[in-house]
């Protein structure tokens, strides 16, 4: 697009904006209405933004004030060209570096991101691990293998299945940030907090559970290191525990979904898990985002328990029951049958973590 073909548009976004404003609307508003008929071409929305500002104290104009230096017209296809080919090669780019590599304003190359390339710059998202493409693949594989296993009988399957993991329960665990937010009137300052630690007091809870609920929890002595010996003994102990409280389900057949810890894979622990006749559903190493403990059961458990403080480690016992008490049957069944849409979405993804 030509120069003077790229201020038409622009002059037209702006009568587009100057009227809406007038109307009444904000400029979120105007964005979506925007979004809705440009598409792609839609101005950005700190475009709209000033533009709507800019109108709304008086200004009748619609042309870009007279300034010294470079023209406007350094929005140019070519310059668009350049700047594209400059962030592709680093994303992580400056744009004085990219107005000093093209020659042109610091305030063109903004427009050209922003308006013309409709990119944005974001942080980068915390994983697990940077997966190969031999862990992406073996994550596609287990969740088909556990999909075709599945199919056709999927509550079945689930109801054999025990999950379990290991996690800490805190005296203090601070809120986050997304849940201390709430509401305020415009004229209000907004609340301010410290930033704090967690707590050096913990607990580490292994908690098994199923598709019924919580079938066993062991907080972990003082002292005590988590082993293979040690947990092979749990698994001694979970067995009792489903004799006592699922009738039936030993005689089924229990299938154990637990994640690769050492401890897991340990070969104590696997001769441990033939002696009980117990199978196993294989889970990709570094898959958080495929255990059920880690992205359903924990995470809601943590929500509950973060921002309380517990004086003793009793206290902390206290809470995680009384959580898990609270909870009817169904909040445990769709947490582990959520696990198919789970790997459905991996395999759509060719193996990479799935998003929150």
């Amino acid at each position: 697009m030509s120069g003077e073909k790229i201020k038409i548009v622009k002059i037209e976004h702006r009568a587009v904006i100057k009227f809406l404003t007038k109307e009444g609307n904000t400029p979120s508003h105007i964005r979506e209405r925007m979004l809705r008929v440009f598409g792609d071409s839609c101005p950005s929305e700190f475009t709209i933004k000033f533009w709507s500002k800019q109108f709304k104290i008086g200004r009748e104009s619609l042309e870009d004030d007279p300034r010294s230096g470079r023209p406007i017209f350094a929005v140019t296809e070519e310059n668009v060209a350049k700047v594209k080919k400059i962030i592709l090669e680093d994303r992580r780019v400056k744009q004085w570096e990219i107005a000093r590599d093209v020659g042109i304003s610091k305030e063109r190359v903004n427009e050209i991101i922003h308006t013309h390339l409709n990119m944005s710059k974001v942080s980068a998202r915390w994983v697990p691990r940077m997966l190969t493409p031999f862990d992406m693949d073996r994550r596609v594989k287990c969740c088909k293998d556990f999909l075709n296993m599945s199919r056709g009988k999927e509550e079945e399957i689930m109801s054999k299945v025990v999950t379990c993991d290991e996690t800490w329960i805190r005296q203090w665990d601070p809120e986050s940030k997304q849940e201390s937010l709430q509401w305020k009137f415009k004229d209000e300052k907004p609340p301010r907090k410290f930033k704090v630690r967690p707590s050096a007091g913990k607990l580490m809870a292994t908690v098994f559970w199923d598709i019924e609920g919580i079938l066993m929890i062991d907080y972990l002595p003082k002292r005590t290191t988590m082993n293979a010996e040690y947990y092979s003994n749990l698994l001694r102990q979970l067995r009792d525990a489903i004799k006592e409280k699922r009738r039936g389900k030993l005689s089924k057949g229990i299938l154990m979904l637990h994640d690769n810890a050492p401890v897991h894979t340990a070969r104590t622990t696997q001769l441990v898990m033939k002696e009980l006749g117990f199978g196993t559903i294989d889970h990709p190493p570094y898959s958080p985002d495929l255990a059920p403990c880690d992205y359903f059961l924990f995470r809601n458990l943590k929500k509950d328990l973060r921002g309380r403080k517990f004086s003793t480690d009793d206290e902390m016992k206290a809470a995680v029951t009384d959580f898990f008490d609270d909870k009817p049957k169904d909040f445990f069944f769709h947490g582990l049958m959520s696990l198919f849409d789970k790997c459905n979405k991996c395999i759509s993804l060719e193996g990479d973590y799935i998003e929150k």
